[in-house]
C-alpha cells in the first residue's frame, strides 16, 4: 500500500514541509522589515508554535467528524490564504494573524495525516511508516531555507519565498484533492482492512457515538495520556531545545554564525540520514529499543556538554556533543507518532491524537522558555544540564510505561 500510493501518503507532507522550512526563517526578517524590534520579531515566530499547540485539540475534532482527505484540504486552503496574508502585510497585525493562521493549518494537516495512517497502516510495519512519515517532512524542514537562499539571492527579495510557501500549498491541496484517497481505492478493490490497524492492548473498541468530543476522549483515557504523555513531551522538549541550544551555545563559545550553520547543518544531515532505521528497529525489536537510546543520547549529550564550556577544547567538545544529539534526535524519528498510534483507540483515534499531540507540543513550547529563564537566572550551561536531566527523567518514564502499554516488544 505504502508503495502504491506513496505520492498521496507522503508527498502532501513534504509539500507542506518546504512550505513550512522555505518560510518560517523569514519570519523575524518580514516582521523586523514592517518596523518590529527583536523582541516582537521573536513573538511573531513564535505565534506559529503557540498556533500548533492550540490547533490539536479543535482539529482532532475536525478530523473526527469530515474525514482526513478534507481536513487536509481545508488545512492546506486555509494555510495558502495565510501565505498571502504574509505577502499582502501592511502591519504587524495582519502578519500575526496570518502566521497564527498557518500554524493552525499546521496542526490540522498533521494530525489529518497522522491518524490516516494510524487506523489504515498495518501494525507490522507501522513505525517504518511512520517513520518515512516523520523522514518527509523533515525533509522538506532541511531543504526548505536552502530553497529559501536561493531564492532570496536570485530575487533579492522575501517575497519569493513567501510567493513558493503558496506554491506549494497550492500544490498540497490540488494533490489532496485530485490524487487517488487510498482508502477508496482499496475499498473499491475489496482489500481495505475490516477494523482498524491498532494493536494497543488498552485501546477502546470501535467508537459507537461519532459525536463523542475531544475533552471527553481526553478524559477518559487521561491514565495513558499522563503516563505516555509526559515522557513523549520530554523527548519534544529535548527535539526543540536542539534547535535553540547548540546555536545558543556556539554563540557563547564566540564561534562565527558560519561555523555555528555548518554544526548545525551537521547535525541535521544525521537526522535524516537515520530517520528510517528508527522504524526499522521499532517494527523488529519493540518501541523502546528506539525511544531508550534516543533519549539517553540526547539527554546524557546535553549533561555533558554542560561540563564542558570552559574547558581548553570546548569548541570540540561542542561538535562531539552536537554529533551525539543528532544521532539520538535521528534514531527517535517517528516514535511520537508511533506510540501515539499504539494507544490510540481503535475506531476514532482523531480525538485522542490531539490530546496526545497537544502534550508533546506542549513540551516543544515550553522548553525555550524554561531554557531563557534559567539562562537568565543562572546560566546557559546550568539550563543545558536541567533539559538533560528532563530528558533522562523522561527516558525512565518510558522505560516504565511503554511495556505496560505497548507491550509488543518483537514482531
Amino acid at each position: 500500500m505504502l508503495w502504491r500510493f506513496a505520492p498521496m501518503i507522503y508527498g502532501p507532507t513534504l509539500l507542506f514541509g518546504l512550505a513550512e522550512g522555505a518560510l518560517l526563517p523569514l519570519l523575524p526578517v518580514i516582521a523586523a522589515a514592517l518596523g518590529a524590534d527583536v523582541a516582537q520579531a521573536a513573538l511573531i515566530a513564535s505565534v506559529i508554535v503557540v498556533a500548533r499547540l492550540i490547533g490539536n485539540l479543535p482539529a482532532g475534532w475536525l478530523v473526527a467528524r469530515i474525514g482526513e482527505r478534507r481536513t487536509m484540504a481545508i488545512a492546506g486552503g486555509l494555510a495558502l490564504a495565510g501565505g498571502v496574508g504574509v505577502l499582502l502585510a501592511p502591519a504587524l497585525g495582519l502578519l500575526a494573524v496570518s502566521a497564527f493562521a498557518i500554524g493552525l493549518c499546521a496542526s490540522a494537516f498533521g494530525l489529518a495525516r497522522h491518524a490516516f495512517m494510524t487506523t489504515r497502516v498495518p501494525l507490522r510495519y507501522r513505525a517504518r511508516a511512520l517513520s518515512v512519515l516523520g523522514g518527509s517532512f523533515r525533509l522538506g524542514m532541511f531543504a526548505g531555507p536552502f530553497i529559501a537562499a536561493a531564492l532570496l539571492a536570485v530575487a533579492g527579495t522575501t517575497d519569493a519565498a513567501v510567493w513558493f510557501f503558496i506554491a506549494m500549498l497550492a500544490g498540497l491541496v490540488v494533490l489532496v484533492l485530485v490524487g487517488r484517497d487510498p482508502e477508496e481505492q482499496l475499498d473499491a478493490e475489496g482489500l481495505l482492512p475490516s477494523h482498524p490497524a491498532n494493536g494497543s492492548p488498552h485501546a477502546a473498541p470501535p467508537a459507537t457515538d461519532p459525536s463523542r468530543g475531544v475533552f471527553r476522549t481526553m478524559w477518559h483515557h487521561r491514565a495513558v495520556l499522563a503516563r505516555m504523555g509526559l515522557p513523549a513531551a520530554s523527548l519534544s522538549g529535548l527535539r526543540q531545545a536542539r534547535v535553540y541550544l547548540l546555536p545558543l551555545w556556539g554563540v557563547s563559545l564566540g564561534l562565527d554564525a558560519g561555523t555555528i550553520a555548518l554544526i548545525v547543518g551537521l547535525t541535521g544531515a544525521l537526522e535524516f540520514a537515520l530517520f528510517y532505521s528508527s522504524g526499522q528497529i521499532m517494527d523488529r525489536w519493540g518501541r523502546l529499543w528506539a525511544c531508550l537510546p534516543s533519549m539517553v543520547l540526547m539527554g546524557g549529550a546535553f549533561v555533558g556538554l554542560a561540563f564542558t564550556h570552559d574547558l581548553d577544547h570546548a569548541t570540540g567538545w561542542f561538535v562531539a556533543g552536537a554529533v551525539v544529539v543528532g544521532i539520538g534526535n535521528g534514531l527517535s524519528s517517528g516514535i511520537l507518532m508511533t506510540l501515539g498510534a499504539d494507544v490510540a483507540p481503535a475506531g476514532d483515534p482523531a480525538p485522542f491524537l490531539g490530546s496526545w499531540r497537544t502534550l508533546t507540543d506542549a513540551g516543544a513550547a515550553a522548553t525555550p522558555l524554561l531554557i531563557a529563564g534559567v539562562t537568565a537566572v543562572a546560566s546557559l550551561p546550568l539550563a543545558t544540564a536541567v533539559i538533560g536531566l528532563l530528558g533522562l527523567v523522561g527516558a525512565v518514564g518510558f522505560a516504565r510505561f511503554v511495556p505496560r502499554y505497548v507491550p509488543h516488544t518483537r514482531l
